[in-house]
């Protein structure tokens, strides 16, 4: 959960320090005051994109940063250990964001630099927001079916589908390449075959390769490394040779060894060049002999060379010419049965579509009894939002095509009046039903959510009246399982806050600011927030009333 977050010259806030409890936070404040500033903060961390506007004027920068503590810590390391960033220390996670006007921005978790992209996929384990827009979203079938898959947990099935899936759709587009491939001519595949052979016929390794040109060299060469050779041999054991001059050398130090004795060891290195100059003279002889070389060799190695050069020539380095060799082969092979590789492909697909079309089945059942389950359930949620007598409930069919989540078509439907047909939420639902049937279904899911920060951005609009002590009640139960923050305008609502926090805008000075200060210790500073939100603060009825849903 969140512990701790500070923002610094942010909008209009100058710097605040906020602390959080679990469960279910209220934020209040005049319409303007300011509040979107705290939401702004935690979408900062959450990766947002932003621009260099939201710095306050003024101010070089901004900085928000926050430590969240996880009980069990698990699923949000294993996030942060595949984007190569340190893990949580006793469970806490630290996070940092800074924007300049004239620097580059600075990311860091837990003490790491990051990028925006990191910071992106970690938020999306941590916080999940849920703003006026989103029960608008519940008129696109894409969200009702990914509601009812959160609901029927069916995230295996659906993965398994989506593989056979994406492995049937492959092979259909490799069918179809090759149905469309252009049919060579028979003069066309003999030059290809010809071509081919002769790549065929080289060694096209790298080893072979370097053999192959060291081999040339050698026999290109032939007179001048034989004549060199001999050189050598001839300076080193030759009649005037370095070998003969040492001899003398050598019985000169071995007289002088006899006389004195530490003169021995010297001897002793001048009899091991000699030894070794004689090994030398012999390897030199040895290799002048190797550059003989017979007709039949020279004409192999000179034929082997220029068609090496050749294709060289045409197609590039070794590995060029090995990808050309493979891509000839490939089209000859294709070419000399392109019926029969159809016909093999059709096959496969037809396997294919069997074991996607199965897994959707088995998809298809799992959404249509969870469609069941989670229609009675959220039907008795929307009747204590103020439908005592509507009718809400999801079909589910079958397409019999094959998509990219299955072969299933979802569709809520619903019916605020008693004796009134239910139909598609597109055709009948107004803005304030939306809401209240959104509010449902969030309900419902909150104990499946596996994200543990939910920030709710007056998603109970269009909702007033006995209805908006529901809608707090009902925040405040997914507050049991989730740490809920919920900007709001119903006092019925934020009297139902473990925690309070009120956002003000002062205008009185020579420059506006905005404040966030938590009230949930002050009692008095609840009802007269209350009481504000209630339409006056000073009036007794007022006070009354927000006495009245504060409690004891």
């Amino acid at each position: 959960m969140l512990q701790t977050l500070t923002i610094r010259n942010l909008a209009l806030l100058e710097e605040v320090s906020l602390e959080f409890d679990e469960g279910f936070t209220v934020v209040t404040g005049e319409t303007g005051a300011g509040k979107s500033i705290l939401l702004g903060a935690l979408s900062l961390l959450a990766g947002e994109r932003v621009e260099k506007t939201i710095i306050r004027q003024g101010a070089e920068a901004c900085e928000v940063e926050a430590a969240l503590w996880f009980a069990e810590p698990g699923r949000i390391d294993a996030v942060l250990t595949a984007l190569d960033l340190p893990t949580c220390e006793d469970g806490v996670l630290l996070l940092k964001r800074s924007l300049s006007r004239s620097r580059a921005p600075k990311i860091s978790v837990n003490g790491s630099m990051t990028t925006l992209g990191n910071l992106q996929q970690l938020g999306e384990a941590w916080i999940d927001f849920h703003g006026p827009s989103e029960p608008r979203r519940l008129l696109k079938t894409q969200c009702q079916l990914e509601l009812l898959d959160l609901y029927a947990q069916c995230g295996g099935a659906l993965s398994t589908y989506q593989e056979s899936y994406d492995g049937w759709r492959a092979l259909r587009s490799e069918r179809d390449r090759l149905a469309k491939q252009d049919r060579l001519s028979p003069d066309q595949i003999e030059f290809m075959g010809a071509q081919l052979k002769r790549l065929d016929k080289l060694e096209l390794t790298a080893e072979a390769i370097d053999t192959l040109e060291r081999d040339y060299m050698r026999v290109s060469r032939a007179q001048e490394l034989t004549e060199l050779a001999q050189s050598l041999e001839l300076g080193l054991s030759g009649e005037e040779g370095i070998a003969p001059q040492l001899a003398p050398l050598l019985r000169a130090a071995r007289e002088l060894a006899e006389i004195d004795e530490s003169a021995g060891p010297l001897a002793d290195r001048l009899q091991a060049v000699a030894i070794e100059l004689a090994d030398l003279a012999g390897e030199y002889a040895s290799l002048g002999g190797q550059f003989s070389f017979e007709p039949d060799e020279v004409e192999s190695l000179h034929t082997r060379m220029n068609a090496w050069l050749e294709v060289k020539r045409k197609y590039g380095d070794l590995d060029a010419v090995i990808e050309a060799r493979e891509a000839l082969r490939k089209q000859l092979d294709s070419q000399g049965d392109i019926e029969g590789a159809l016909a093999k492909l059709d096959g496969r697909i037809q396997t294919a579509e069997k074991t996607a079309r199965a897994a959707a089945a088995k998809l298809r059942e799992a959404r249509t009894k969870a469609a069941a389950k989670l229609s009675k359930v959220a039907a008795k949620s929307i009747a204590q939002l103020g439908f005592k007598k509507s009718e809400f409930r999801i079909e589910v069919s079958a397409t019999g095509e094959l998509g990219p989540t299955g072969d299933a078509a979802v569709e809520f439907l619903f019916s605020p009046n008693v004796g009134e047909a239910a139909l598609p939420l597109n055709r009948i639902a107004s803005s304030g039903e939306l809401a209240r049937v959104m509010l449902a279904l969030k309900t419902v899911l909150a104990d499946l959510d596996a994200v543990p920060v939910l920030v709710f951005d007056e998603v109970d609009a269009n909702v007033g009246g006995e209805i908006g002590r529901v809608v707090g009640e009902q925040m405040a139960g997914i507050g049991a399982n989730h740490q809920v923050l919920c900007v709001t305008h119903l006092p019925q609502v934020a009297a139902q806050g473990r925690a309070h926090l009120v956002v003000e805008k002062d205008q009185s000075k020579e420059r506006v600011s905005v404040s966030i200060t938590p009230i949930d210790g002050d009692r008095a500073g609840r009802i007269d927030e209350l009481a504000r939100m209630l339409g006056d603060r000073k009036a007794a009825s007022a006070r009354a009333h927000a006495e009245e849903l504060l409690g004891n």
